[in-house]
């Protein structure tokens, strides 16, 4: 037999009748130079093979978008150690000022007081480099996937605020940071399957933008109206909405800035996110006059992503062909991480002192 048959021969007998895990090698050698290329075909056709099995889809994601995962996470560390500089501002300035800003929120002295105190000008640059963060993490991967990633910030800002105010997490809030993290985490495992990068049209970004001015006018009204009776959990909720919005916004303005689409839809939808984040921004500086800063950044990682995803599911179609084995786990999971934050705020223990 000749060289050149033994070499077919024995690549035909691995190959066998799928030949997607042919060792893409000449001929059979023990060395492993030759079985490392073929091994690998072989674990991507498996892993399509049980993806399918299951009723799982291949990844939906390409390698570039998934550089979007670690930028943001990088920027969920910069938001956690953010907001513990802004707390300890707004705490110095409400203990220098007269006025309880828990009672009524902050007066516009106090947010002049705020421009003088370096931990909270720190803190908001800080801030300003977690947005940045993210926003080039949504220019790579889709909103569905990076915008639940900042869950890990609660994590190390619980950890911060407990070795700052020397304070021990009691194991109800232990719980409460797990469900939080937990049902967020499994939020972006399921959507990293069924995410999908889809154009935004016109009509849809009108239908963000009407719902954005409708939840605008609310918020702005029921603040007028029960300000005094308006407590941290309040105001991280509203601020969780307003920035899942704004998430969306900068999505949408950043792939036009792409495309060059300068025309007037796009400066409507720069006003709106300006308006949005600085309603959004008043909303936490006074949850961090009546809450931990831990609290605020749950509200803020749970309900800002769970609005975002809910407008790209909803509105934006970015899980347009999602299962019903999906559906239902988002649901769950995001159920899970809501429950997480409210046990949070009935028992952190500074809000219990």
């Amino acid at each position: 037999m000749s060289a050149t048959s033994l070499r077919n021969s024995s690549s035909n007998s691995v190959t066998g009748s799928a030949g997607a895990c042919s060792t893409g090698s000449p001929w059979i050698r023990i060395g492993s130079t030759a079985i490392r290329p073929g091994y690998r075909r072989c674990v991507r056709y498996l892993s399509h093979v049980f993806a399918a099995d299951i009723g799982l889809e291949p990844l939906g994601l390409d390698p570039r978008q998934f550089i979007g995962i670690p930028i943001a996470l990088v920027g969920a560390v910069f938001l956690s150690i953010g907001a513990q500089l802004q707390h300890r501002g707004v705490a110095k300035v409400e203990a220098a000022s007269d006025a309880d800003a828990a009672q009524g929120g902050l007066n516009f002295g106090q947010l002049r007081m705020l421009l003088g105190r370096p931990s909270w000008v720190t803190g908001t640059l800080m801030l300003g480099a977690a947005i940045v963060l993210q926003l080039t993490s949504l220019a790579f991967a889709p909103l569905i996937v990076v915008q639940p990633l900042g869950a890990f910030a609660l994590v190390v800002t619980a950890i911060v605020n407990s070795r700052v105010t020397k304070q021990k997490l009691n194991p109800l809030t232990i719980l409460a940071i797990c469900l939080c993290v937990a049902g967020v985490g499994a939020f972006v495992l399921v959507a990293a399957f069924q995410a999908r990068e889809v154009p935004i049209t016109e009509r849809e970004l009108v239908q963000v933008l009407v719902i954005l001015c409708c939840v605008l006018v609310l918020a702005a009204v029921m603040f007028v109206v029960f300000r005094k009776r308006m407590r941290a959990l309040v105001y991280v909720i509203g601020a969780g909405i307003l920035y899942g919005f704004v998430a969306t916004l900068a999505k949408v303005v950043i792939a036009r800035v792409e495309q060059r689409e300068f025309d007037l839809l796009t400066g409507v939808c720069i006003v709106a996110l300006l308006a949005a984040v600085a309603l959004g921004a008043y909303f936490v500086q006074n949850a961090y006059a009546s809450g931990p800063p831990d609290l605020v950044i749950a509200g803020l990682t749970v309900i800002d992503p769970l609005v975002a995803v809910t407008i790209g599911i909803a509105i934006l179609n970015e899980a347009a062909q999602v299962e019903l084995w999906a559906a239902v786990v988002w649901m769950v999971t995001g159920a899970i991480a809501v429950a997480g934050v409210f046990l949070l705020a009935r028992h952190h223990p500074q809000m219990s002192s």
